[in-house]
């Protein structure tokens, strides 16, 4: 099934693409989410009509996604945990709490499904990061775990 994706859709495509997805996976996972439309002939024409548009649109919001990316390249965050024996965490550090610390430290929203983490963190030290916040705009930050009881 023929779609034109209206966002962004990791590993599908950018804005405006045309795609071909599974039936099931557009009409129940992108329509309802607003992240694509059918691709008849009457939104084809309609989108390549906004092709500009859209154009500008997403010049904007890489330009703005690559400031963010600069701001955050290489800045570290620190989160304090619970500690067992052998500096083990009590559970682990998720992206979830990644995504928190970036917007009460920078004041940025990032969505905690664009963080990947390159091994789960469960352990006291420095972990990287990566932050995707559109296709070419990514930032790696360093995610500092410590014991909240030796402070």
């Amino acid at each position: 099934m023929k779609v034109i994706l209206t966002e962004e859709v990791i590993n599908l495509g950018n804005c405006g693409d045309i795609v071909d997805v599974a039936p099931g996976y557009a009409r129940n996972f992108l329509v309802p989410r607003k992240l694509a439309i059918y691709a008849n002939k009457g939104n084809v024409r309609e989108m390549e009509h906004h092709k500009g548009l859209l154009e500008r649109k997403q010049k904007k919001l890489q330009n703005a996604a690559m400031s963010v990316a600069e701001k955050i390249n290489g800045q570290v965050i620190t989160i304090k945990v619970k500690v067992g024996e052998n500096g083990k965490l009590f559970g682990s550090v998720t992206t979830q709490d990644i995504a928190d610390l970036l917007k009460s430290q920078f004041e940025i929203e990032v969505d905690r499904r664009k963080i990947t983490l390159g091994e789960h963190i469960s352990t006291l030290g420095d972990h990287n990061a990566e932050v995707r916040l559109m296709s070419d705009a990514r930032a790696n930050v360093v995610v500092r775990v410590v014991d909240e009881a030796a402070e």
